[in-house]
Order: C-alpha cells, then structure tokens, then sequence
C-alpha cells in the first residue's frame, strides 16, 4: 500500500467520524484531533477503523503517538501487513 493510499483511506475514516470536515484540507503535521475537532470517543472509533481498514493493531499506548496525518501513515506503513 502507497502513502497516498493510506492517507486517501485516513480521509475517508475521518469523514466518517467528522462528517462536517474536510480532512482533505489537513498540512502534514496538523494536530488531526485539534484541527478537526475530534473528541476521544470518535478518536477510538477512528482507531478501531485503522485497525479494520488496515490489519494493524494499535496499543492504546502508542495513540499519543498518532497526532499528525504524517505521523499516522508513517505508523501504517511500518506496521501494516502487507
């Protein structure tokens, strides 16, 4: 899987939680959660959807590590199975 492909995924995760956003218009190291006004409860479901979307489980501990939409394809794709 391509970076763009993840990130086109991501996208689609976060419109689903955040219907009225546009994730789209997110810079590589925007706080997703800030910018887009995500609270924890739709950050777990969008954690839950990663895992669905992607195979790869995410400890609870590296969520404080997934703050920027870089930061989140660099977590995919190291962890992704392929």
């Amino acid at each position: 899987m391509t970076e763009i492909q993840i990130k086109e995924t991501i996208f689609k995760l976060l419109k689903n939680i955040a219907p009225d956003s546009s994730p789209e218009a997110l810079g590589q190291e925007d706080d997703v959660r800030e910018t887009l006004g995500i609270d924890s409860y739709d950050f777990l479901n969008f954690m839950i959807g990663l895992n669905e979307e992607f195979g790869v489980e995410i400890p609870e501990t590296d969520y404080g590590k997934l703050i920027t939409l870089n930061d989140m394809t660099q977590y995919i794709l190291a962890h992704a199975q392929s």
